[in-house]
This record gives structure tokens, C-alpha cells and sequence, in this order.
């Protein structure tokens, strides 16, 4: 039994603990923006480790690698990349809970994370160079050119080949960004529950120590991955 039993003839356990991992980041948020509102306090970081400093060290590690990742127009994407960082972060931390399970432990939360990740990386290559540019970088190099009623025409003859090749290879992208998390974090917290059950006591502190490494490294992954291929998309096709 765990804490969505009560509720889950109505609402299934996976929305219930994407709920719950949301309620969790608005708190912390205001938490956050709270302690900056105080006088100086955009300024003067906290005494201690506190919550804000945490966010503030792991947020501006991740804001450098979108950085260096995406390009100068990091700042326009980064808020759904960092929403995605901690949206996994917290239903991943809170599926080391006895007796809570978390969303991403479900194919349902790891597949709508991984379409999003897809249809933001596409819309901004078609934002940035317009569909027919961004159909481009599938269609393979250009072996020769010719000035052809008023334009250059690139003749790519492999063009057919390759993007049959390409595009569903983009596609996949979606499986290997659901499947990665979900089976990570399936089993990490699958491994979890079973030890809780058979040695209650010290033994299970272990792997949540090793549940807590995994789960910061599977949010960060996510999103890594999440800024190479905005990077990518954002390059001129050639």
C-alpha cells in the first residue's frame, strides 16, 4: 500500500505523484523567491546549506552547460529545460520514499517527457531556418550545385536514402529518451522496495544513498540531452 491508495479508483497513482512532484516545486519555488525578495537578498546568498543555495549552485551548473550547449539563445529555452531538470529531479527523489512511488517510475511520465523534449527541440529548428531549411540537415551532403532560375540548386542524390534513414532515427530519439529514464528508475526503485521488505533496517539506507546519486544523474541526463539536440537543431543546415 502506498500514499495514493485512498484516491486511486478516481485519480491514477502516476497523476496523483506528478501532482504531488508539482505541489513540491511550486513550494520550494516560493520558498526560493521568498528569501530573495528580503533586503539583499538577490545579493547575499544563505549562512549554511540551505535549500536556496542548493537550487542556486545546481541551477547555474545546469545554466553554464546550456550555455555552452545551445548558444547565445540559451536564455529562450532554458525555462522549459530547467522545468523538465526538476520536474524529473523530484519524482525521482520521491519514489526513494517508503511507501510513495514516484511518477517517473511510470512509462505514462518518461514518454509525455520525451515527446515534449522532441516537439521543443523540432519546433525550434522549424522556428529558426523555416521547415524546408530544417528538413535539410535529413537529407544528406550536397554533391554538386547549379544556378538554376534565379538560386542555387543543391543536387543531393542520396537525398531519398537518407532521409528514410534520418528522420525515423530522429523519431527514435523519443524511445531512447523514455526508456532510458523509466527503466533506471523502475529498477532503482524496484531494488529499493525489495530490500525495504526483506532487511528493513541499514541495509536500504545504502541503496537509497546509491537511489540518490541515480536520481540527480538521470535528471541531468535527461536535460543534457534535451540541450544538445536544441543545439543541434539551432545549427545552420548545410
Amino acid at each position: 500500500m502506498n500514499i495514493y491508495t485512498p484516491l486511486e479508483s478516481a485519480v491514477p497513482w502516476v497523476v496523483q505523484a506528478a501532482i504531488l512532484a508539482g505541489i513540491l516545486m511550486l513550494a520550494v519555488g516560493m520558498l526560493i523567491r521568498r528569501r530573495i525578495a528580503i533586503e539583499n537578498g538577490g545579493l547575499v546568498p544563505d549562512e549554511g546549506v540551505t535549500i536556496r543555495n542548493c537550487f542556486e549552485v545546481v541551477i547555474e551548473a545546469l545554466a553554464n552547460l546550456a550555455r555552452d550547449r545551445i548558444g547565445d539563445d540559451w536564455r529562450k529555452y532554458f525555462p522549459i529545460v530547467g522545468t523538465m531538470f526538476i520536474f524529473i529531479l523530484f519524482s525521482n527523489l520521491i519514489g526513494l520514499l517508503p511507501g510513495v512511488e514516484g511518477a517517473t517510475s511510470d512509462a505514462n511520465t518518461t514518454w509525455a517527457w520525451a515527446v515534449i523534449s522532441w516537439l521543443v527541440y523540432t519546433w525550434v529548428g522549424v522556428e529558426k531556418h523555416g521547415l524546408q531549411r530544417y528538413l535539410i540537415k535529413f537529407m544528406g551532403p550536397s554533391f554538386f550545385e547549379r544556378e538554376m532560375f534565379g538560386r542555387t540548386v543543391h543536387f543531393r542524390l542520396l537525398a531519398p536514402i537518407i532521409l528514410a534513414i534520418e528522420l525515423p532515427l530522429d523519431v527514435a530519439r523519443i524511445l531512447t529518451l523514455a526508456v532510458r529514464l523509466l527503466a533506471n528508475m523502475f529498477a532503482d526503485h524496484t531494488v529499493i522496495a525489495v530490500w525495504i521488505s526483506l532487511v528493513p533496517i541499514g541495509v536500504p539506507a545504502i541503496f537509497m544513498g546509491l537511489g540518490l546519486i541515480v536520481s540527480f544523474l538521470q535528471a541531468f541526463i535527461f536535460s543534457l540531452l534535451t540541450m544538445i539536440y536544441i543545439g543541434l537543431a539551432l545549427e545552420e543546415p548545410h
